[in-house]
């Protein structure tokens, strides 16, 4: 019998189609990949919440396994139906007891769910790599970072922050832009875990964003013209090809911690092997 894991797409049909348009494909396509990375045999149900999808007729949370939640061009304070249907899904879920694990958006989601406090993170942009992510004294030894350094970059694409936790939440992991970087909460029969960075994203991803973003980056002296960019953008695309690149590794200060597509992903493989594919062997 083969796992099923619920994926929540938390972007809206415009924002996927913006992305799909730049030459990328929905975040929750690109979250099931990730997944089977580490578990081939997976069965992945994408649900498109924020357009108010909901479970097809005769399936029920308790059918899954697991719940992901992708990133999301919303904010969690944003008072619009896009972003209350998910917050009552995200409660919904939780209520189920199932295992969860949110990037970015998810992570933001699921605090606003349970009564933490998101805003524009004053710091700007955290956008490419997030450099430097340190392993707070609770997340050392945590198994959400088994196998990984201590001190490690990740690709990244956020605007917004968490300043107030949830009940039950612990901080994980921090850097200079953002206090709060990964987090557990236990809630409940539930456990969420959650990470402000998308270790799900590939260089390819991330390049599309860059250029998503090209006019903000461009106006707020992150790059000086769209030619800067493209470089950057260029470069990314031919990592994303071929991760051994030297000359790129070393342009961008770049090691395994984000070439490596199994430490890249490593938090989604350890929240699979805990609570999803070792449960379902015992």
């Amino acid at each position: 019998m083969c796992a099923r894991i619920l994926i929540v797409n938390g972007n809206k049909r415009e924002a996927t189609e913006r992305v799909v348009a730049l030459g990328g494909r929905p975040y929750g396509e690109g979250y099931a990949e990730a997944l089977r990375y580490f578990a081939p045999e997976l069965e992945c149900t994408i649900l498109n919440a924020a357009d108010g999808e909901r479970l097809q007729a005769g399936i029920s949370l308790s059918d899954f396994d697991g719940a992901v939640w992708t990133g999301s061009a919303l904010s969690a304070y944003w008072d619009e139906p896009a972003v209350s249907r998910q917050i009552e899904l995200a409660r919904a879920v939780l209520v189920a007891g199932l295992p969860c694990f949110g990037s970015c958006w998810g992570l933001q989601l699921v605090c606003t769910a349970l009564g933490g406090e998101v805003r524009a993170n004053p710091n700007g942009i955290e956008i490419g790599i997030a450099r430097r992510i340190r392993v707070t004294d609770a997340g050392d030894g945590h198994a959400i970072f088994a196998g990984k350094m201590p001190v490690f970059d990740a690709l990244a694409i956020h605007r917004d922050e968490v300043v107030a936790l949830p009940s039950g939440a612990v901080v994980l992991a921090r850097n200079e832009v953002s206090k709060i970087q990964a987090i557990e909460i236990s809630t409940g029969n539930s456990i969420f875990w959650g990470v402000q960075y998308h270790p799900e994203f590939d260089f390819e991803t991330i390049s599309i964003l860059l250029n998503r973003e090209a006019d903000f980056l461009i106006v707020e002296g992150y790059v000086g013209k769209k030619t800067d960019l493209n470089q950057i953008t260029n470069d990314f695309r031919s990592l994303h090809l071929e991760p051994g690149r030297k000359d790129l590794a070393w342009r961008y200060g770049l090691d395994d911690a984000v070439l490596d597509p199994s430490m890249r992903m490593r938090e989604i493989g350890n929240w699979l092997k805990k609570f999803v594919l070792r449960p379902m062997l015992q």
